[in-house]
């Protein structure tokens, strides 16, 4: 009988111990969740979406067939006024990067500067890409040879004489509106966003609350990941669209919440799209293409975060104007912000 007992009780023990074992943990810790330094892979966009979006989302034909400046038509004067409004200091900061002239694995490109002289040099870069500010304009995105607002010009003209609409000489008056910074890496806590983090909506709009400022129409907004604070730190590395490269940067899906802000321009220290991506570009191309939306690529936002902290204010006079091309896909540009 007391074998019995003793048997009972040490199969009762094995049951407990195997069922604390192998019982499945309780709570939120059985959802697994993804870091938040790199991409969401279940928050990838369905294609389909994307397609559709063309469609349900896009400016054309909204400011007329002929309309060739797409959301800068948001900046009207009254919003000029109200922007001349902002500056209260009279402290400027430069957006831009400074012009790179050393060859790297993200500067393919450099520019070219010559002196020619002692009083006179000669410069030359091709700024397309994710190395030299600038700024895109709409005739710099198309699909299958159709680009904002269903222009198509005719491929050997364009690259014969350049593009006969949509140019950046459209432009030549300049942009001058409110200008709102999105500092995510502040948001975060961390000097700069790692490679390959996207940004969500609620992203965005947590840096809105915590900093007291909402994106609203014609205002220029301008993304912080830290792109040039990471280089000064680690050294270059591929960035963009590029197969390899890895950036962070807008998730596909703050597309849909970009239209309901009619924002009307949109800057940030790379060309805006998280990489790697299953929609790769989708942010920048779809921005062009569809809501005529001219982006600025590649700024140095590094020290307009710093003012900005230092007077706690997130918005500020924008003005910038590109070099005045006839048939220019875009130009390098030295945006400014003035507190």
């Amino acid at each position: 009988m007391k074998n019995s007992l003793v048997t009972l009780a040490l199969l009762a023990i094995t049951a407990f111990v195997m069922l604390v074992m192998f019982a499945p943990e309780s709570g939120l810790s059985q959802t697994p969740t993804a870091p938040a330094d790199r991409p969401d892979v279940d928050r990838d966009l369905d294609p389909a979406i994307y397609e559709r979006w063309k469609a349900e989302l896009s400016n054309w034909g909204r400011w007329g067939a002929e309309d060739e400046i797409g959301t800068l038509n948001l900046i009207t004067p009254e919003k000029r006024r109200e922007a001349a409004a902002l500056v209260t200091e009279g402290i400027s900061v430069s957006l831009a990067a400074d012009a790179d002239t050393v060859r790297a694995v993200d500067n393919p490109n450099p520019w070219q500067h010559e002196m020619l002289g002692i009083a006179s040099d000669r410069l030359a870069v091709a700024y397309h890409g994710i190395s030299h500010s600038h700024l895109d304009a709409l005739g710099h995105i198309n699909d299958n040879g159709v680009f904002y607002n269903g222009y198509q010009p005719d491929p050997d003209e364009v690259i014969a004489n350049g593009h006969p609409k949509q140019s950046i000489h459209n432009i030549k008056n300049g942009i001058f509106t409110r200008g709102v910074l999105i500092d995510i890496a502040r948001l975060k806590g961390v000097p700069y966003l790692e490679p390959g983090a996207p940004i969500y909506v609620e992203d965005l709009e947590a840096w809105e609350e915590q900093a007291g400022v909402r994106v609203g129409s014609g205002d220029a907004l301008f993304v912080r990941t830290g792109v040039w604070a990471r280089r000064s730190v680690e050294g270059p590395w591929l960035r963009g669209r590029a197969q390899g490269g890895r950036s962070a940067g807008l998730h596909p899906s703050v597309i849909p919440w970009l239209k309901e802000r009619d924002i009307a321009v949109m800057g940030s220290d790379h060309p805006h799209y998280v990489s790697p991506s299953n929609l790769p570009g989708a942010v920048h191309d779809f921005a062009l293409l569809y809501l005529g939306m001219s982006l600025f690529d590649n700024l140095d936002l590094e020290a307009l975060a710093e003012a900005a902290d230092e007077h706690n204010r997130w918005e500020f006079l924008l003005t910038a104007a590109p070099l005045p091309i006839r048939g220019g896909t875009g130009s390098p540009i030295n945006p400014l912000a003035t507190f």
